[in-house]
């Protein structure tokens, strides 16, 4: 069986099944901070969206994180290292990558265990 939880007309915002949460990117709701400031919102929603499935940040199996503009990589890093618990910092990939929107400096997927 299949759960969904924030399901849209396009598209859900988690699906979880046999016990791993899927979360679609997520990105930031106020487009006008800086890139740390719309990682630590998406970081929020993300965090959000886990404990919404039953989870948390601890049980992150990975995390792929896009960016349009690679000089924004040291800004996004310290707001995820912040965020990351030590110990349990999980496999990563950050890209390059146009988003949707323009204003968007960052989006996150990230795929997780049930708690």
């Amino acid at each position: 069986m299949v759960q969904r939880f924030e399901i849209g007309p396009r598209m859900s915002q988690v699906a979880v099944h046999n016990g791993t949460v899927y979360l679609a990117g997520q990105v930031a709701d106020d487009a006008t901070q800086d890139a740390a400031g719309q990682t630590r919102q998406v970081l929020a929603t993300i965090d959000a969206l886990l404990e919404r499935a039953g989870t948390h940040k601890g049980q992150i199996l990975m995390a792929q994180i896009f960016l349009p503009d690679m000089a924004d990589f040291a800004a996004m890093n310290s707001a995820w290292d912040a965020w990351v618990i030590p110990g349990h910092t999980p496999p990563r990939a950050t890209v390059r990558a146009l988003l949707a929107k323009p204003e968007w400096k960052i989006e996150i997927v990230v795929t997780a265990a049930q708690a």
